[in-house]
């Protein structure tokens, strides 16, 4: 299985805005550096609108870019050059296998990212992971929705949960997650291929949603449908700016605002249902 490489050459200030209005497009992962990011999705996935959203962004930001396929078995040494751990103060960090073991930690996460998402947007992931230590998890059914590398779901399951659905609409985070639980030796993590609609029966105790704006907004009547009685909503994958927007939206879906983080310029929101 192939990818392309987009490179965009601008202004890394541009990089966190560019990330989240390409991420409405099928990209899998992206890579900040110096000289702006580069954008990775699956050959078969270039469908017209890719090309013709990054002309349109070319009114809104000054940058070049260029097309480059990479072959799927250089992909592993593209993640290992680039893949950084986090660390969420004492209480989690996240590592490859080729990182050497993090110290001073409460719970350590193993991932092998590959063509998973779940390592390119590290303040949200940081949010989500900073706001789940003040939650029980001990003996509660989780969601987590767009579940990329797994590793929400993972911490989830560390931190007591009993059992935890992970859904992903991109068959690489499927089955990244599969492989990644392995890793961390999880047993109580069910993998799920496809869309919202293959749960949508169900009641959580905890939802986790670090995805995007646009799936958040078309996701919250059914969410609240999925959440059960004094159960908890955390969303990221939101920009500073779509704050006022998605809590409105939230509110308008019978969701109580409890608690925003802010880091850089994107938020994390914990949400609790009307009653």
């Amino acid at each position: 299985m192939d990818y392309l490489k987009f490179e965009f050459q601008t202004n890394p200030e541009n990089n966190e805005m560019l990330i989240a209005l390409l991420g409405e497009l099928p990209f899998e992962s992206f890579e900040e550096n110096d000289q702006g990011l580069n954008a990775y999705i699956q050959i078969s996935h270039e469908i017209p609108e890719v090309n013709d959203r990054i002309i349109e962004l070319k009114s809104l930001f000054d940058f070049s870019h260029r097309r480059i396929v990479i072959k799927y078995q250089n992909w592993n040494a593209v993640w290992e050059s680039n893949f950084e751990t986090i660390v969420v103060r004492d209480f989690c960090g996240i590592r490859a296998d080729f990182h050497e073991p993090l110290k001073g930690i409460s719970n350590e996460i193993i991932i092998n990212p590959k063509m998973a998402f779940g390592t390119g947007h590290h303040e949200t992931t940081w949010m989500m992971m900073s706001i789940m230590e003040s939650f029980d998890f001990v003996g509660k059914d989780i969601f987590d929705f767009g579940c990329g590398t797994g590793i929400l779901a993972i911490l989830a399951s560390q931190l007591g949960a009993k059992k935890i659905d992970a859904l992903d609409i991109e068959l690489p985070s499927y089955e990244n997650t599969i492989e990644n639980a392995r890793i961390n030796n999880i047993g109580n993590i069910n993998s799920i291929h496809g869309t919202l609609e293959k749960v949508d029966n169900q009641v959580y105790d905890i939802i986790l949603a670090n995805i995007n704006r646009h799936v958040i907004l078309d996701s919250f009547s059914t969410l609240n449908k999925m959440l059960a009685l004094n159960g908890i909503l955390l969303i990221s994958g939101i920009l500073k700016e779509d704050e006022e927007l998605v809590k409105n939206a939230a509110e308008s879906n019978n969701f109580k605002i409890e608690k925003t983080e802010y880091r850089n310029n994107w938020i994390c929101v914990k949400l609790t249902v009307n009653v």
